[in-house]
């Protein structure tokens, strides 16, 4: 093992670290923000929007997330388009992203006894503070273990945007590995660096479970 070769490009590692966990935040949050609003849609089963919906959900789950990065890199110039590495990262993440946290967040709203929703609307709430004060924040608990599942699945998915020109983890390995043949120490840096990436967060998404589970949430 040389050590001298990980000291000395550790620094391009922690630079290449900090792209990859500023796209994947960026991207889970949009992902979030539409799997939440899709999720709503379909438990409503608004017509016309829900069928489109589904349409989606089916394209971007059975495509790989490299697939639409080259669609959205490479052919969207075709048309006249042009986006950033960084965007196409992004965008890529968050329609793959929002179709899994619709589909989890709609399990989660289905879960919730249709009942209460009946019994808020009786009460004198409209259908929005009903999905908003009485079945998101249950269904949002119920399906919190898929959520946080869907966020470290997003998070690995990373190691594709260096496909699209971009100086993450992923990059970096490959091309100390293409200058210096260092396989070992540059395959060691990477996986390090996933792990300090994605063991907290599936520490801190074992405590969200806990806590919902002990506050009966996750029962309903």
């Amino acid at each position: 093992m040389d050590w001298s070769f990980i000291v000395k490009y550790l620094p391009a590692y922690t630079e290449a670290a900090g792209l990859t966990l500023r796209l994947a935040a960026e991207g889970i949050a949009l992902s979030l923000i539409a799997g939440a609003l899709f999720s709503v849609v379909l438990y409503l089963k608004i017509p016309v929007i829900s069928k489109i919906l589904n349409a989606y959900i089916g394209l971007a789950r059975n495509t790989p997330l490299l697939v639409q990065l080259f669609l959205l890199y490479f052919g969207l110039p075709k048309i006249g388009v042009r986006l950033s590495g960084e965007t196409c990262a992004i965008i890529g993440m968050a329609f793959l992203g929002g179709a899994y946290m619709a589909e989890s967040l709609r399990s989660g709203l289905e879960a919730v006894e249709r009942i209460q929703y009946e019994s808020a609307l009786s009460l004198g709430l409209s259908g929005a503070q009903t999905i908003r004060y009485v079945m998101f924040p249950q269904g949002l608990a119920i399906a919190i273990p898929g959520v946080t599942a869907n966020i470290i699945f997003l998070i690995k998915e990373t190691s594709v945007f260096s496909a699209v020109a971009l100086a993450d983890l992923m990059f970096v390995a490959k091309d100390l590995i293409g200058l210096y043949y260092s396989t070992g120490e540059a395959l060691i840096m990477l996986v390090a660096w996933y792990i300090i990436i994605l063991l907290p967060v599936s520490l801190l998404a074992s405590y969200a479970e806990r806590r919902i589970r002990r506050s009966g949430y996750g029962n309903i």
